[in-house]
């Protein structure tokens, strides 16, 4: 069993949730990550982890499953005895106007972004408060504070994660445990990298900062939070969208 802290993120084989981790490794944390997807390349990751020097367990579980859930928190704890930092980053979207919008594409992003954070949180805040320290940060988003026109779905998931994650900061306060929440506005990832340049001049436009940051520079204040260097923060949601939203 190693002295590394170790720090669990939802969704951390690819994207944010995936510079989240690397960044944390970079910092000698060991890492646990989730994936849901077949086609994720687990030797690959792996491989990138043993090269920062850390020790990574990479597990295949649902985050709306609690089942599954409770599976792999457990399978962290027998590895490494403790989970200092959560970072529950897993994230779907199923765009639609409201009327537009079916009932299983509202249902299934409430699924995976809310419940999923409650389920994740819930399994591992068990180990936290025995443990008497933790840091959680949750993946909000500037749509979960300003809505966005065909997102109501996306957006509902992302200002429950704001009100959640200030329910248990009140809630685990008194155990040492802190919880913040980070809103990332336009990130540069595969998804932004295909729009067209007509379409991200009009993106810019909407950013004081003029571009689109990256998930670096979301993955730096995520680690911050996850840190000592931010022990006396709890129960605030930081955006991080080149002052979109402000």
């Amino acid at each position: 069993m190693s002295e590394n802290n170790v720090v669990f993120v939802t969704g951390g084989s690819r994207g944010i949730g995936k510079q989240v981790a690397l960044t944390y490794a970079e910092h000698g944390y060991n890492v646990v990550i989730n994936y849901v997807s077949d086609k994720t390349d687990v030797e690959a990751l792996k491989k990138e982890f043993d090269e920062k020097g850390v020790e990574s367990l990479i597990l295949k579980a649902d985050v709306s499953n609690q089942q599954e859930i409770d599976e792999i928190v457990k399978k962290a704890i027998d590895k490494f005895g403790k989970i200092d930092v959560l970072v529950n980053n897993a994230g779907i979207t199923k765009d639609n106007l409201l009327m537009r919008m079916k009932e299983e594409e509202f249902d299934r992003v409430i699924e995976i972004n809310l419940k999923g954070t409650f389920l994740v949180t819930k399994a591992v805040t068990k180990y936290m408060m025995k443990q008497r320290n933790g840091s959680i940060i949750n993946l909000s988003s500037v749509v979960g504070v300003s809505g966005n026109a065909g997102q109501c779905n996306y957006s509902a998931s992302k200002a429950g994660i704001i009100g959640f994650t200030k329910s248990i900061a009140k809630e685990l306060a008194s155990r040492n445990i802190r919880a913040n929440a980070v809103a990332p506005g336009f990130i540069e990832t595969d998804m932004t990298n295909v729009l067209s340049d007509s379409i991200k001049e009009s993106i810019y436009n909407q950013i004081p900062l003029k571009r689109m940051g990256t998930a670096r520079e979301v993955a730096e204040l995520i680690y911050f939070l996850g840190s000592e260097k931010s022990s006396y923060i709890t129960g605030q949601v930081i955006n991080v969208d080149g002052g979109m939203v402000m």
